[in-house]
């Protein structure tokens, strides 16, 4: 007589190969398409050697690009940062007309192609746009200018902060914000003492995410820049000028310090939550 397989265990046996399959053909993914064309990028890089590849990051123009990318990525990600505290804040403790448009507003970034943002600010402030003739009167330079590709780059991060903020701030409620206006705190108080250490890490990550995206921008801010060598080139699109001036030398060696640089930010943010991850834990609102 056939032993009868038990219905538990063969379920169990079921569910372990769905998961394996599950974890291979994700990890097969990521292989593919993340890290070989990133490890890729390294070894374009480094292909005709080192010097070759030093020569490219120190060349004038590199090093032009460089400053700019993280002039304009000092000035976006704090600018992004005030507003996401404070929008997050109006769209979590208060009750107002329009709050659904905020919210609409706030994701507005991610729905609109990069292009047409930058295309915007030419429309607004380039010299046939509506106030063009203003800004010309008064040689106020905003388009092919650093502002320009500030605004843009304001404009595609600006989402980053709020949306990493305003789901922790909605689940943690304003409990322990009440108690303290009731202990006597002021509105400043409140939110040193209160509210900013139980939003760190989220804010955190949101400035971490902002300044990755602000440092990557290539769309807009190729439209408003100008493609100036030297004063108006971001690294991405000095990575462009080089690959279609045939140094691809050049070009991948700018590339991987992009890579390097959105790889660091990748490591603190999990080195962050490996040495902080049990005082995380704690701070989760219960049942999430």
């Amino acid at each position: 007589m056939a032993a009868v397989i038990p219905l538990a265990p063969r379920r169990s046996r079921a569910r372990r190969v769905v998961h394996a399959l599950l974890i291979a053909a994700a990890l097969s993914f990521l292989l593919l398409f993340l890290l070989l064309p990133l490890a890729a990028v390294f070894v374009e890089a480094l292909r005709k050697g080192v010097g070759v590849y030093l020569a490219a990051v120190v060349d004038p123009e590199a090093i032009a690009a460089i400053k700019l990318t993280l002039l304009v990525a000092a000035i976006a990600v704090p600018l992004n940062t005030v507003f996401g505290v404070a929008a997050a804040w109006a769209m979590t403790r208060f009750e107002f007309r329009g709050k659904a448009v905020l919210g609409a507003l706030i994701d507005l970034p991610f729905s609109v192609s990069p292009v047409v943002s930058g295309l915007i600010y030419v429309l607004l402030f380039g010299a046939q746009g509506w106030f063009g003739p203003w800004l010309e009167k008064y040689d106020i330079k905003l388009i092919f200018a650093v502002p320009g590709l500030v605004l843009a780059t304001v404009f595609v991060t600006l989402p980053f902060v709020a949306r990493e903020l305003i789901p922790l701030m909605q689940s943690q409620g304003s409990d322990e914000e009440e108690a303290a206006r009731v202990l006597g705190a002021s509105g400043w108080q409140t939110f040193f003492r209160v509210t900013l250490p139980n939003i760190r890490w989220a804010l955190l990550y949101g400035v971490l995410l902002c300044n990755a995206r602000a440092m990557g921008e290539f769309g807009a801010v190729s439209v408003v820049s100008g493609h100036i060598r030297g004063l108006t080139n971001t690294m991405p699109l000095h990575v462009e000028i080089l690959y279609n001036d045939y140094n691809y030398a050049g070009a991948f060696a700018v590339a991987s310090l992009l890579a390097f640089l959105a790889l660091v930010t990748l490591g603190f943010k999990t080195f962050l939550e490996w040495r902080y991850g049990a005082e995380l834990a704690a701070r989760a609102p219960r049942g999430h």
